[in-house]
């Protein structure tokens, strides 16, 4: 019998790699690691739960056979699930999992004691209110925080940039900076929170020795109504004045709530006056903000406000890729640019359509591809094949034009391709979130001048020419009706 887990297990994949396709092997076998062989127990490290439950779903009996193979019918699998990739200062944290049914999923946390190891130590986040916590220090002092959300899964582009940049400056010198308080805004599911708690984590996991708490600002009314009840204000007031990180998430729902901003307020003067660093989300800048006291605007504009803007489809691209890859799934290149190109608006709904696309690749027992994409989210996204992209306004106007879409991205400098090339580039920026830079490269490789230029040359062309004016007019109604679709 082998000793050795890597060679048992190699003679596995042999097995394995014969009996499935080659892009199933390197998508669910390449990325596992074995790890030890134990009392005819082989154990394997799989990069996440999702990819354990697949394997387990799908190729569990194939799994067996070689293993029986291998270790004989007594022989055993056991996986070894990462729950937490871990950073520089603490080791990934695993949960062992035995082959069989998959186990449920968990929202694992790991112990902040900087022990390392396999499946043990490892606890549910805590989500009780902080105001019933009444000594703290230690253990009690709880952030509400989620581990998940850190600097390093926080995909940076042109969209947050200066808020990501504000947020590492706060991380690292928190009170200390002109940024306080940090505001950031921005629309739905842009990664507000993800940011501010990031922030909360690098300050918590650093050697600040901070106390940071992550509120929402319904929580927050909440406990201070509770608080009301009991006749039990100052204990509500005396617990946050003692945080030396506050942040609050949503804070434009304290609208119209007087007493909730009278409190907020004095928390805020006291926390700022010490040094404390306050951190704050809204879903628009302070100015816009309706139904918050003047004197609280007025303090909300002393630090840094920064906005997160809807991310452009490269960044989408990035953001999609890291999280297949923190889920251990391989996703095809033109997979990921066909997501980001079909859902723009915020990356909620963008998670919404991965967990889709991956429950759909494990019930129906299929590999990720194009094919499965397009069928997943003709369920989800209206028409995503009738939406206006680039692919869609290059063939419009070409056929307006006369010309095939292949001449439209050529090298050519004839007039008639010019102006035809000109005029889908500017539809381009007109309707799509793509960057100049992007819309450059699906038109031969061009640089972002050529698109500025050539939004310009239909700018100036259809002031001087009402015949070219009428065919981009045409050609605008329509591109519109397949936006009405």
């Amino acid at each position: 019998m082998y000793q050795d887990c890597h060679t048992v297990w190699n003679s596995c994949l042999r097995l394995i790699r014969n009996n499935i396709g080659e892009q199933s092997y390197n998508t669910w076998f390449a990325p596992i690691v074995p790890q030890s062989l134990e009392n005819n127990v082989l154990t394997i490290q799989v990069p996440s739960q999702f990819f354990y439950e697949w394997l387990e779903e799908n190729y569990v009996h194939l799994l067996k056979q070689a293993i029986d193979n291998e270790l004989g019918p007594g022989g055993k699998l056991q996986y070894s699930v990462i729950v937490d990739k871990g950073n520089e200062q603490f080791k990934p944290k695993t949960v062992s999992l035995p082959t069989g049914k998959p186990q449920p999923k968990r929202n694992f946390a790991g112990n902040n004691n900087g022990q390392s190891g396999g499946g043990t130590d490892l606890k549910e986040i805590d989500y009780k209110s902080p105001f019933q916590r009444k000594v703290l220090g230690g253990d009690d002092q709880v952030s509400h925080l989620n581990p998940n959300y850190v600097f390093s899964s926080f995909i940076e582009g042109d969209c947050n940039r200066l808020a990501r940049s504000a947020g590492l400056a706060v991380a690292e010198r928190p009170g200390a900076t002109s940024f306080n308080p940090l505001m950031l805004y921005g629309g739905v599911g842009l990664g507000k929170t993800h940011l501010v708690q990031a922030i909360g984590n690098e300050i918590k996991d650093g050697p600040h020795n901070k106390f940071v708490l992550y509120v929402t600002s319904e929580n927050f009314t909440n406990q201070f109504i509770e608080a009301l009840k009991v006749n039990n204000v100052q204990s509500f007031s005396n617990f946050y004045l003692q945080v030396d990180v506050l942040i609050i998430d949503d804070v434009q729902f304290l609208s119209g709530k007087e007493k909730t901003q009278e409190i907020f307020f004095h928390i805020f003067n006291h926390l700022h006056q010490s040094g404390k660093q306050i951190i704050m989300t809204s879903d628009c800048p302070p100015r816009e903000l309706k139904g918050l006291q003047e004197r609280l605007l007025s303090r909300f504009k002393w630090g840094l406000t920064a906005d997160l803007q809807q991310p452009d489809l490269e960044t989408r691209m990035a953001i999609i890729a890291r999280k297949m890859e923190n889920d251990g799934v391989y996703i095809p290149t033109d997979v990921v640019e066909y997501l980001a190109n079909s859902v723009d608006t915020n990356m909620r709904e963008l998670e919404g359509v991965l967990i889709s696309l991956l429950a759909h690749a494990s019930l129906n027992r299929k590999d990720i591809d194009l094919e499965l994409a397009k069928a997943t989210l003709k369920n989800i996204v209206q028409d995503i094949e009738t939406e206006v992209n680039i692919d869609y306004i290059q063939k419009v106007v070409a056929a307006y034009f006369n010309i095939t879409q292949d001449m439209m991205t050529s090298k050519s400098r004839k007039r008639e391709l010019v102006v035809a090339r000109q005029v889908a580039m500017y539809f381009a920026k007109e309707y799509t979130n793509h960057s100049l830079k992007s819309i450059g490269q699906h038109f031969g490789g061009r640089d972002h001048s050529t698109v500025i230029h050539a939004v310009q040359s239909v700018d100036d062309m259809m002031e001087t020419d009402n015949k070219f004016k009428h065919s981009v007019q045409e050609l605008t109604r329509k591109l519109k009706k397949r936006t009405l679709v």
